[in-house]
């Protein structure tokens, strides 16, 4: 008989694993401290749809934003499941739960790294790069959808995917393909400047966010028979 994975633990194996992530990590706080002397005065902190500069903010929050925030989100996704009511769960995905921090890490790295090359004067599409990162993160989250089991912090977290988990694991099954499809429909739209690119681009992420709600709400009531989550 195969014996239940134990409760997810913070433990220097899971930290330990994530070691090339650490060196991201300790690699744009380095990067941070270099830059921060050479930025202006006031730095791009954001840009409009067409990718134009709409906002500046001081220097050191161009430096070390973007790195802290890494930071935080990194140990924040490391210390949830220690308070998730399924944290027993946790394991069962624990592959895919270390792609998803490692997702978003890189992610970041390469969001900081954009902006601040264009910060230092470096001539950077900055719409484009941001739309394709989004684009491959989740086309990264949508690979491992599937995988993601029964818990209160990732995934498709509806009420009706919350008390089911029949309906959770074909929810995100479905949701899955779904991602991986809009993702690569916003991966092709990214270059494109024409306005339509831009509209269908943001459609794409509406249907990936809307789609897999509407499909456990009606997957709920085909198997429930239309009772109430908590019934």
């Amino acid at each position: 008989m195969n014996e239940r994975p134990a409760a997810y633990r913070l433990d220097g194996a899971t930290v330990g694993g994530d070691w090339p992530i650490w060196l991201v990590l300790l690699g744009l706080f380095g990067v941070a401290l270099w830059a921060h002397p050479h930025l202006p005065e006031q730095v791009p902190s954001h840009w409009n749809l067409r990718g134009e500069v709409d906002a500046y903010a001081p220097r050191a929050f161009g430096a070390f934003f973007i790195p802290g925030m890494a930071l935080g989100l990194y140990v924040l996704m490391l210390v949830l499941p220690l308070v998730d009511p399924r944290r027993d769960n946790y394991p069962r995905f624990a592959g895919a739960y270390r792609l998803l921090r490692w997702g978003l890490v890189l992610f970041m790295a390469g969001l900081y790294g954009i902006t601040l090359a264009s910060a230092l004067g470096a001539a950077v599409d900055v719409g484009l790069a941001v739309k394709a990162g989004v684009a491959l993160l989740f086309l990264l989250i949508g690979n491992v959808m599937g995988q993601f089991r029964h818990n209160y912090f990732v995934g498709i977290r509806t009420p009706w995917t919350l008390a089911s988990e029949e309906v959770w694991q074909r929810t995100h099954r479905a949701a899955g393909r779904l991602w991986v499809a809009g993702s690569l429909v916003c991966l092709a739209t990214a270059p494109v400047r024409a306005g339509w690119g831009a509209w269908v681009f943001f459609a794409a992420i509406l249907v990936m966010a809307v789609g897999p709600i509407v499909h456990s709400y009606l997957l709920y009531r085909a198997l429930h028979g239309g009772q109430p989550p908590d019934g």
